[in-house]
Parts: C-alpha cells; structure tokens; sequence
C-alpha cells in the first residue's frame, strides 16, 4: 500500500481528460496535475525539446513524491516515454500504448484509423504501436489540427465542428476503417459528434480510459494502491496563465476547478 499521489502532465489542458478517467477508475487515489502552459503547445515542436521539457516535468513530479507518472500528453509519449522510463525512479505510462492495445482488441480485421495533432502524427507512433502488436494489420493517420480549439472553446455539438468534423474524416470513412483512436487527449470531448460523423460500426477507442486502466492495473501489480480510508486530494500546477486554466479546465473534468498553483520550470 503507498499513500503517495499519481503525477499526471501534458502540455497544457488536454490531459485532464485523462486525470478525469483516473478519478473515475481510481477515486481512492490523490493526483497532482502538471499542466505545461508557458510553453503549449508541443505539437509543433522538436523532439528533442519536447523531451527537454518532458524530462523537467518528470524531475519536478518525481521531487514531490509521487508513485508513477502518467504522460498525459500523446506528443510527450511519442517522444519522450523511453526516455522517461529509463530515467525515472517511478513507473511511467503514456497514453500511446494503452490506446493501440485497445483497437487491436476491438478491431474486426482493419483497417484502424488514429487521429491526432500534426506532431503525434508525424511521429507515427500509434501506427508503430499497433504494428508491433499486429504487424499485418493496416494503419490510416489523420491529423485534425483544428479540433484542438474548438474544444477549448467549448464547441462540442457546434455546426462548425461538425463541419471540419467530416472534413477530416472523409478519408478515413472511405478507407473504412472499423476502430478510431482518438488520439490526442481534448478528443474525447467531442465522441457524440465524431461516432455521429463515423457511424454506428466504427468503435471509437478513447486512450484516456485506457490509460487509467492500464494505471489501475500497474498500481496492482507493484502494490502501489492507496490504503483504504486514506485521504484523496487532487492538485493542479501550471507553469502560467492560472485564470484560463481554470476556466477551460472545468470543461474537461467536468466540475469548477477551485485553484491551481503556478510554478515555472
């Protein structure tokens, strides 16, 4: 039994779809949430910067003491998860992983279709994923840039998301593609509008309950649960812009998030 927190990160807002899932699957366990907003987004940028950055989070979540880190981040898991894993004294999950299991499980012979940021999907990960656990299996990529802002708006059900929507995801109908990865993590969000645009039989694959699962599963094994009847508490940290944070944030988790502390790397 290990009482310590869960360190959670991503490069801004969008993991909190992820730390939603934890609550969710884990309510006896206490977080701290390490938003990177100085320097959103990650997607555009190198990866050796991009595992720069990682690396200090990791460094700043390791120093108060957490159990296991979670990259909540699909461009940090893309580039940087070895890394942190190799350097890390706690247990480290990305949300990659869990989520390409996950369609290889529930796809009907192929092909698969992932969605992500431009970064995520240039880095091939997900393809690279799933291929390692089902070599002959066919991979269709899409990079859905605009979507990211139209969630942080809060144009979940808006016409003009539907519209970009089904711009982007033609190709991937046409292909016909049995499973969807949402793979970046503001997509969840948006599931009712994109299983409308998909249809009915393509399943869509959300890599933060799957992340969870895979966290609820690791603290099993290495006898990290938290102890019964010990007191949970979740903490948010940013690196700027607390106002926003918070104000966005509430869509994401789905309650008002009270306070977030500011500490710059």
């Amino acid at each position: 039994m290990n009482p310590a927190p869960i360190g959670i990160f991503d490069s801004g807002i969008g993991g909190l779809t992820v730390a939603r899932a934890i609550y969710e699957r884990l309510p006896g366990e206490s977080t701290i949430y390490f938003g990177d907003t100085a320097r959103v987004p990650y997607g555009p940028k190198s990866p050796e910067t991009v595992r720069r950055y990682s690396r200090e989070i990791l460094q700043w979540l390791v120093g108060q003491g957490v159990k296991l880190v979670v990259i909540a981040c699909n461009t940090s898991t893309a580039h940087a998860l070895g890394t942190l894993q190799a350097e890390s004294p706690v247990p480290v999950i990305g949300v990659i992983e869990p989520g390409a299991r996950a369609a290889v499980a529930a796809t009907r012979g192929g092909p698969v279709g992932v969605i992500g940021t431009a970064g995520t999907i240039a880095s091939n990960a997900y393809a690279r994923a799933i291929r390692a656990l089902a070599p002959a299996l066919r991979v269709e990529q899409r990079p859905c840039p605009l979507l990211v802002p139209l969630v942080e708006e809060g144009w979940f059900e808006h016409p003009a998301a539907e519209l970009i929507a089904e711009e982007y995801l033609a190709p991937l109908r046409a292909a016909g593609v049995d499973v969807l990865v949402l793979g970046c993590t503001h997509y969840p969000l948006l599931k009712p509008l994109l299983g409308r645009v998909m249809g009915p039989a393509v399943r869509l694959i959300d890599s933060a309950e799957e992340t969870a699962r895979a966290v609820a599963a690791t603290l099993a094994e290495r006898g990290l649960e938290a102890p019964g009847g010990a007191p949970v508490y979740h903490r948010f940290v940013v690196s700027d812009d607390e106002p926003r944070f918070r104000q966005v944030g509430s869509r994401f988790i789905g309650e008002k998030l009270g306070s977030a502390e500011v500490v710059a790397l």
